[in-house]
Formats: structure tokens, sequence, C-alpha cells
């Protein structure tokens, strides 16, 4: 083969050609023309693959048909109710481009008259506006949003809108944004010194903490809330009278809201603030109606009083309640989710009527039972527990002790001053001098579904708690009456609800 050897290729296969060289006059002699044929043909085979290799790394191209558009996660981004003159969290959506070639979106802005209360980063950058943003093919990106409402005078949330704007192939879309904005009244460390009313309407917000000073009492009126910041706490070393009603309960609770992550909403989450506690120099101490929520620590009786009815202590990082020689009575109360206990006992003494004690915690195992009791007999001792202190004396009545964990941490209270009197329980067991008619082994049906995240501690058609109270250990006044207002009667229900039969469904 003289010169340049010469085959034909696919075009898009790259040819290759032998020739022939001289050194030092030597010829070098021919190829066979089957090795020939055998080099060819696999030129030919790795052309192709390159081929096939570069095809593959080329775009498709980007489809302008009016018709090819991006979905959006949401119509509606809802952003909750936020503090104003603060910024959000950041909240998400997602863009889905579910075709088979590229969009160019080619305009993202935030519009409506206010639309500068809002921030947007699309796919990693911030701004107010974007253009020719670009979705590969069955490919998606993120749009993160946040906002900062400006103060509306207002004591009720008011609903600010905006938009984020998309134009698309010449199509407008739009995805619209809400968030409510609360005006609250801000303390930052404040102590109380004097007699204090707080009242519903606006909502407090607390940061560092709120301390009601000794001989001062803060009285807390129907509806009244008060949001508590990061880290933030409530200390009574005076008196605090809470007086919730079931339309207008009193709320505690911390300062997030929406929600943290899909489903779950900040409502469910603990650790948000650190609680409320009572030292040895509050007296008196009173809560009705009373919601308590999201804290590290619970509440904390510490040598101090309480009297509660209807009121209900939740999603707490450790303890949701702890009572440590104290004299405590609680009528009507849920007290439940816990990384610890839902009700702690140490010392002191305690009247515990129609209460659910119910642990379904998400956060964490349960590390304790739902009712613990410490320093109930005289060879038993606790770490900074004085032994001169007298042993705990307490009654359980007609209460549900019910949830994941175990139930109860002393299983034999033989000897002890602790007595649950017709109670339903978790475990298998029979009665003695400290279990008393009690409802062994039975689930009280809730309505709670902790994979689907409601915790509702009503009582479900059939539940054999309904209508198994003593009815001779029902206590009267504001206990006579459930949370929500619904009466106890002649034949009153286990637990802290009174069983509704629900509503028929109409034709």
């Amino acid at each position: 083969m003289d010169g340049f050897s010469r085959h034909i290729y696919p075009k898009n296969v790259i040819k290759c050609s032998i020739t022939r060289y001289n050194v030092a006059s030597r010829r070098i002699p021919p190829i066979p023309h089957t090795i020939m044929t055998r080099i060819s043909t696999i030129i030919f085979i790795m052309a192709a693959a390159v081929s096939a290799i570069l095809s593959g790394c080329i775009e498709d191209g980007f489809t302008s048909s009016p018709s090819d558009l991006p979905s959006f996660s949401v119509d509606t981004l809802k952003m909750g109710t936020v503090i104003t003159e603060e910024g959000t969290a950041t909240y998400r959506f997602t863009v889905r481009n579910r075709h088979s070639k590229g969009l160019n979106i080619s305009s993202i802005t935030i519009g409506g008259e206010n639309a500068g209360m809002f921030r947007m980063n699309v796919d990693g950058m911030s701004g107010q506006g974007f253009s020719n943003v670009e979705i590969r093919a069955k490919d998606s990106i993120y749009i993160f949003v946040e906002a900062t409402l400006p103060s509306n005078g207002q004591d009720i949330p008011e609903e600010v809108r905006a938009s984020i704007d998309f134009i698309t192939n010449g199509v407008a879309q739009e995805v619209v944004l809400s968030a409510f904005g609360q005006d609250v009244t801000r303390y930052k460390a404040h102590i109380m010194t004097e007699d204090t009313d707080w009242n519903a309407g606006r909502p407090y917000r607390i940061t560092d903490s709120l301390v009601v000073a000794e001989n001062a009492t803060l009285t807390l009126r129907p509806g009244t809330v008060i949001y508590f910041h990061d880290k933030s706490s409530l200390i009574v070393h005076g008196t605090l009278i809470s007086h919730g009603t079931p339309s207008q309960p009193v709320v505690l609770t911390g300062d997030r809201q929406g929600n943290v992550v899909g489903q779950i909403s900040f409502d469910l989450m603990s650790n948000q603030w650190e609680g409320v506690t009572f030292t040895p120099s509050s007296k008196g101490n009173t809560l009705e109606g009373t919601i308590i929520k999201n804290t590290t620590s619970g509440v904390f009786l510490d040598h101090s009083d309480m009297s509660m009815t209807n009121c209900v202590l939740r999603n707490s990082g450790g303890n949701a309640m702890n009572s440590i020689h104290s004299d405590l009575t609680a009528v009507g109360c849920e007290f439940a989710e816990a990384a610890k206990s839902v009700l702690r006992l140490e010392g002191g003494q305690a009247s515990i009527s129609h209460c659910t004690l119910a642990n379904y915690y998400l956060f964490s195992g349960i590390r304790d039972a739902s009712l613990s009791l410490a320093h109930i007999t005289p060879d038993e001792t606790e770490d900074g527990t004085d032994p001169s202190e007298p042993l705990l004396s307490a009654t359980i009545d007609n209460t549900i002790i019910f949830g994941n964990g175990s139930t109860i941490s002393h299983g034999d209270l033989t000897g002890t001053q602790v007595y649950l009197r017709r109670c339903l329980l978790k475990n298998r067991g029979t009665d003695d001098d400290n279990f008393i008619n009690c409802v062994w082994d039975s689930n009280p049906l809730y309505y709670t579904e902790r994979e689907k995240y409601i915790f509702d501690y009503r009582l479900k058609e059939n539940s054999p708690a309904i209508g198994a109270a003593d009815p001779s250990m029902t206590l009267g006044g504001p206990g006579s009456t459930d949370r929500y207002g619904l009466p106890r009667g002649a034949a009153p229900d286990l637990g802290a609800y009174v069983y509704m039969p629900p509503e028929e469904e109409s034709n």
C-alpha cells in the first residue's frame, strides 16, 4: 500500500490512516491483509464506543413548547405564624422538570406589594430575581424562602402574602407565599417584683428569663399566651396563678412556629426552652386549664406546692413534671411525651386523680418509667437527698398509665405509702395492699397514632376506661369537668378525658 490507506467509516467515527515509513532507507514490509482487516475492525469498534460516550454527554436540548412547563411541590408555601421584626425559619419547595428535554425558566422573581419582606435562594444562589435558570430533563431544583415581617400593630396574627413568579416558554406561573405576622410584647431577663396580671390579646415573648420574685404574684388570665425563646425559662420564687378555661387555655410554649421538617411541627418538638421552676420560697401556686410544652426540663417543683386542674404538660427533653419533696395535687391533667418520666415524684405528698400518663416520645429512647417514684422506702438513698426528709406519700386514683416503655419504676410498693386505686395499667398484675381494684393489662384505646404524629389521649369507642372510674374518688370543684368542659357525671371515665361518642356522619 503506497501513501495513506483509505477506509470509509460512519460520519461519527474517528477516521484513522496508516502509512509506510522509510527508516534509514530501510523499507518496512507491507502489513498482511488479514492483519490490516483486524486493525480496521478494532479501530471501528473503538471509534463507535467513543461516539456513543460523547453522544451520551451531549444535552438533548431545551424544549420551547408552551405546554412544557415546570411543576411545583406546593401551590402555596405556608410559612405559619412568625414573630414580626425577626427572621423566620427557612422554608423550601421543589421545582421539577418532568419532561424529556431541558427547561429554561427565563425569569424567577418575587412579586406582589409585599415582595420586599421575602427572600429566596434558587439552587444555591440568593437574590430577589433570576434569569435563564436551567433544569435538565427529569431533574429538579430547590427554592428556599425566608421572611422578615414588619410590626402590624395587631394583637392577632395578620396574614402577609407575596408570590414567586415564573415565566417559562412565555407562560407565567406562580407559587403563593403566605406568612402570618404576630406582634408580641417582649421581655428580656425580666424580674417581677410586684403583683402583676397578664391578659389575653397580644402574646408575651421571653428571652433569657422571666423571674417572679419572692412575695410577688404573677396572674395569667384566660387566653394568655407566652412564647419562650431558646434556653429561656420561667423561675418562680413567689407565686404563679394561671386561670385557663376550656375555650381560652393559658399556653406556655416555645416561640418556633410551623414545621421543623416534613410533617413534624415545632409544636411536637421538645428542648425549645428550659421550662418552669418553682423554688422552695414559692408557695400558693395554682394552675387551671394551662398548657406547658416543648421544654427541656418540664415543670420542676422543688420543696414547694402546686394545685393543678385540667392542665397539659407534654414534649419535654427530661421529665414532663418533677416534684421533689413538694405538695402536689393534680386533677384531670395530661402528662405526656418525655425523654425521661412524664411524672416523677420524689418524697413529699401527691394526690393524683383522673389523670392520663402517656409516653410516646418521638426523639429518643425513653429512659425512665412513665411514673417514676423516689424516696419511698427507708433504705432508699438518692444522690443529694436528705435522708431526714419524709418519704413519699401518694394516692393515684382513677388514672390511666399506658404508653411506650415501662409503667412504674417500683413494681413492688409493699410497705410504702404509695397507693394506686382504680387505675388502668399497661402491666399484667394483681391487686394487693397498694394496687387496689385496678384494671390490669388493658389498652385504653387512645386516638394517638405515633407514626402519623397524632397525640390525642381522648378515648375511642369501646375503651375499657369508659365508665370504669370510682365516682367516690372523683374530686369536685373544677375537676368535675375535663379540660374540654365535659362533665364527668355519675359514671365517670378513667383518665383525664371524658369520652365523647363520635359524631354520626350525615348522609
